[in-house]
């Protein structure tokens, strides 16, 4: 089985040539995927905050992951509704929703997230600088700061409950474009249809945890 560093560099090396991906659920059976993404996450915050179920990071193991996996590649696996907590926005005038996914729920998207990143990073516009590795406030004001030179004033907008608000339809069609894998596909969708579980929600509210594939070239 191929390393983890393996597979990131040639779904980075198809994105870069526009490749479609056709068997990118595959590689979710791959553990040293598994393990590079559990070095990723383990150390955040969150790691030891439990979600629905009361697991956290240092209950993984081998073991666990390959039970992971076998659900994975029989699937059978499931995300599970998450635990939904308020906490004060920054203005502290008003209480944002949090959702707080299982340990093993996290790791999974994590392994989701390093094989989209792969794949989309180098498709992505270099105008964008939010939630990319090795960019972000900084960058983009270095970008202003060395180009845009004649600027004199500029407009700061926010869209309104973005992240709850985004149709996960149109993003799920936005992959299919690149990923002709129909498991890989359904996965997302079965993660989407969690989050909505969790919520309460029905019919077209949308899932905040597909963002990223906003990301292309022309989407931010």
């Amino acid at each position: 089985m191929q390393s983890a560093g393996t597979v990131v560099d040639i779904l980075r090396a198809r994105g870069r040539r526009g490749l479609p991906c056709d068997e990118l659920y595959r590689q979710l059976f791959n553990p040293a995927l598994f393990l590079m993404a559990w070095g990723r996450i383990y150390a955040n915050d969150g790691a030891m905050t439990p979600g629905p179920c009361g697991e956290t990071a240092d209950g993984m193991s081998l073991a666990k992951i390959g039970r992971i996996i076998d659900a994975l590649r029989h699937e059978r696996y499931r995300f599970q509704p998450v635990r939904r907590v308020y906490i004060p926005k920054k203005s502290g005038s008003k209480m944002r929703p949090l959702g707080l996914p299982s340990w093993s729920d996290k790791l999974v998207g994590e392994v989701v997230r390093i094989l989209l990143e792969a794949y989309y990073e180098p498709r992505f516009s270099g105008r964008s600088h939010g939630f990319r590795p090795g960019r972000g406030c900084h960058t983009a004001l270095a970008e202003i700061a060395g180009t845009w030179t004649g600027t004199t004033w500029f407009i700061e907008g926010d869209i309104s409950d973005c992240f709850g608000s985004l149709d996960h339809d149109v993003l799920l069609s936005i992959l299919s474009e690149h990923i002709h894998d129909n498991r890989f596909l359904r996965l997302i969708k079965v993660s989407i249809q969690g989050w909505m579980v969790s919520c309460g929600c029905a019919g077209g509210v949308r899932s905040p945890g597909q963002a990223a594939t906003g990301r292309r070239r022309g989407r931010g």
